[in-house]
Parts: C-alpha cells; structure tokens; sequence
C-alpha cells in the first residue's frame, strides 16, 4: 500500500504534474469524461459565484452598507476611477464589461491557488474566447461609435493627402494583421502567465511531500507557500493586464474627435 506522500506525488504525475489536484479530479479521476469539462465547470462555478453576490448585494442594499456591500462598492468605484482615467466621460458606457471582464477573470485566476479549485486560466480555449470576446465588442464599438464610413477610414490610416492614399495598400494589411493580433496576444498572455503559476506551485508542493517522505508524513514541508502569495499578486496583475489592454484596444476605436479626460 502506497504512503501519503507517495500517492500525493503520483497523482501529481499523473495530472502531468502540471496542476494540483481539484475537488472534480478527486471524485472523477483524469481519465473521466466529465473531467474533460473541468474548465468550462469551474468557468461556470465562478459565474455562479460573482451573479449569487452581485444579486445579493443589490438586493440588500442599504444606505448604510454592511460588509459585503462596502467591500463590492470599493472594487467597483476602485475599478470606474482606474478605467476613468483612461476613457473619461465614455467610462460609464465600458464599465460594465470591462469590470465585469476583470473580476471574472481575477477569481478564475485565482480559483487555482485555492486548494481544491481548478484555474480555468490554464485552458487555451478559455482564454482564447475571452480574447475574442474582446476583439468582437471592440469593432462592434468602433462600427457603432464611428459608422461604417469612418471605420473604414481608420483602417486605412486616415489618409488626407497623395502621399497618404499611396501607402494605403501597405496600411490596411498591416492594420487588419495588429487587429487580428490583438486577441492572439490577449489570449496567449494570460494563458501562459496562469499556467506558468500553477506549475510553479505544483511543483514546490511535490517537492515539499518529497522532502518528508522518508519520514512517511501525510503532509509536506510548505515550500508553496511564498509561491502562492506571489500568485496572488501575478493572478491579479494578469488580470488588471489584460483589463487595461482591452480598454486600451477599445479606446483607440473611440472618436479622436471626442475628448475622453
């Protein structure tokens, strides 16, 4: 019969030692069907978590705020004045999406420190639709907010003399080439950024079992510890990162005329 230690490290192997185990990988195993949907599970899960606050602050709302309501007031003012800074008076038209994009993103981030949880960060795809969710609402904002025939201009670099029209050819390719590599970047940063994170921290939580396997301990030396702090603040700044990108990415589909501070 294998000891603690042992079966804790090859379950590690055997996720590829790339992730802790999670509550669903527990009771499934790797090998289950439903584990295959663990990212969309725990995409889902974190949905359900933000809409049960959310619905719950505002249903008990009062004018002197308790706890939560206090705390939820302060990120989401702390969220529209960093996002003010950036799009000005537009800031109450974005807020909704983009705040919504950073805290969704920030507890799946987070999702995967928590012993038990799984980041669905981790998964290409997750982040991919993210990414192009992004991508899509941006030209959707730039179509609306400058119509068709200015959208058109701005993709050819506003000519407005000879010179200008001439290099049309060689500017909208290379437009159409950074829109289309926007989303790409967006997804393939923040899935490598988690992922590196949760391998890191996997692999200090083997190390600390091995440590103490001589000793047949059930538990190991928590050598993560400082790593998951430093998790902490990478899943955060991942988040934030990729907030201000995609208000940046809608930013510049705004009217130049428009003064935004």
């Amino acid at each position: 019969m294998m000891s603690a230690p042992l079966l804790a490290l090859a379950f590690l192997s055997e996720g590829g030692g790339s992730e802790l185990p999670s509550v669903l990988s527990l009771l499934t195993g790797h090998n289950s069907p439903i584990y295959h949907w663990v990212n969309i599970i725990y995409a889902l899960v974190v949905s359900i978590i933000l809409c049960v606050v959310a619905i719950s602050v505002y249903s008990r709302r009062q004018m002197i705020p308790g706890p939560l309501q206090n705390l939820v007031e302060m990120l989401v003012e702390g969220m529209y004045n960093f996002l003010h800074s950036i799009l000005g008076h537009d800031t109450k038209r974005y807020v909704p999406f983009l705040g919504t994009l950073f805290f969704y993103i920030l507890c799946m981030n987070l999702m995967g420190i928590i012993p038990g949880g799984h980041s669905p960060s981790t998964n290409i795809n997750i982040t991919a639709s993210l990414a192009i969710m992004v991508f899509l609402y941006s030209q959707y904002t730039g179509l609306t907010r400058l119509g068709i025939k200015r959208y058109v201009d701005h993709m050819i670099g506003e000519p407005r003399n000879v010179i200008g029209w001439c290099i049309v050819p060689l500017i909208l390719p290379i437009h159409i080439i950074g829109e289309f590599a926007k989303p790409f970047s967006l997804a393939l940063r923040l899935f490598g950024n988690i992922t590196g994170e949760d391998i890191l921290v996997a692999a200090f939580v083997g190390l600390g079992v091995t440590a103490l396997s001589f000793m047949h301990s059930p538990i190991g030396l928590p050598l993560n510890i400082p790593f998951i702090l430093l998790g902490i603040l990478l899943s955060t700044i991942q988040a934030l990162v990729f907030t201000l990108l995609s208000t940046i990415y809608i930013l510049m589909m705004l009217p130049h005329t428009e003064e935004h501070h």
